[in-house]
């Protein structure tokens, strides 16, 4: 299993949801932490948080809908002079629940595609020759089980194209401790979810983390995150790598 105390872990939308339950987990195991979200306001406590745990954290800001900000982003966290070895791609929008779905803007689809797919690879193609170059690194982008609802098509759709970029990306890398796979963290009561998901935000651990501490050099999987409820996280590893 992976030792991440004393890396550089980015994580995208931390401030809350799925994103401050990572946040908080890496930073018990001792990895540093880049933070993102829209504001860095919104960074400020779980920043605060997190150091007190020991780990060093840097907040950056970026509207991921808008690609001159996420590129202003890795220029700013380049500048930071530390290795970027492990991404969590979390960050997401969920538009709308369009009941008469026949009639679906065009905008559903530009948002969700620009934020959930576009700068996630935006990110990925940022990090992996780095990665590659260094010989080690973890990418982990956050998918949806979602399906059969065409009332969140852009959505479900713009999950699925992220699917497919990380397991033809994963490709490049297979068989190097150069690692790139996906996680499910379920339906949750979230700000996104919201509150009559079946599952709380803290179910997602350890799942949601897991692709950052396999060790077997596999990418293209997909962890569903709420089948290791409840589990240690060296259970938790020895289960994803079976």
């Amino acid at each position: 299993m992976i030792n991440v105390k004393g890396r550089w872990a980015l994580i995208t939308g931390a401030s809350r949801g799925v994103g401050y339950q990572i946040a908080l987990f890496m930073a018990h195991q001792g990895c540093n932490l880049i933070l993102h979200s829209r504001s860095l306001e919104h960074t400020h406590e779980v920043s605060e948080e997190v150091k007190k745990l020991g780990v060093n954290a840097y907040s950056v800001a970026a509207d991921l809908f808008r690609p001159d900000e996420v590129r202003l982003m890795l220029e700013e966290i380049d500048s930071l002079g530390v290795e970027v070895s492990l991404i969590f791609n979390d960050a997401g929008v969920q538009v709308a629940y369009r009941t008469d779905y026949f009639k679906t803007p065009v905008e559903d689809f530009t948002s969700s595609f620009m934020i959930n797919t576009i700068a996630p690879a935006m990110i990925s193609y940022h990090f992996l020759p780095k990665m590659i170059e260094k010989g080690f690194g973890r990418i982990i982008n956050t998918t949806s089980g979602i399906q059969n609802e065409p009332q969140q098509a852009g959505y479900s759709a713009s999950k699925a194209a992220l699917d497919k970029f990380t397991k033809d990306l994963a490709s490049v890398v297979e068989g190097t401790d150069v690692v790139i796979n996906l996680t499910d963290p379920g339906w949750c009561r979230t700000d996104l979810g919201g509150p009559y998901a079946p599952n709380s935000v803290e179910s997602v651990i350890p799942g949601i983390v897991v692709g950052a501490f396999v060790d077997d050099q596999k990418s293209g999987r997909l962890f569903n995150a709420q089948s290791f409820h409840g589990m240690s996280l060296e259970d938790a590893v020895k289960k994803a790598q079976e």
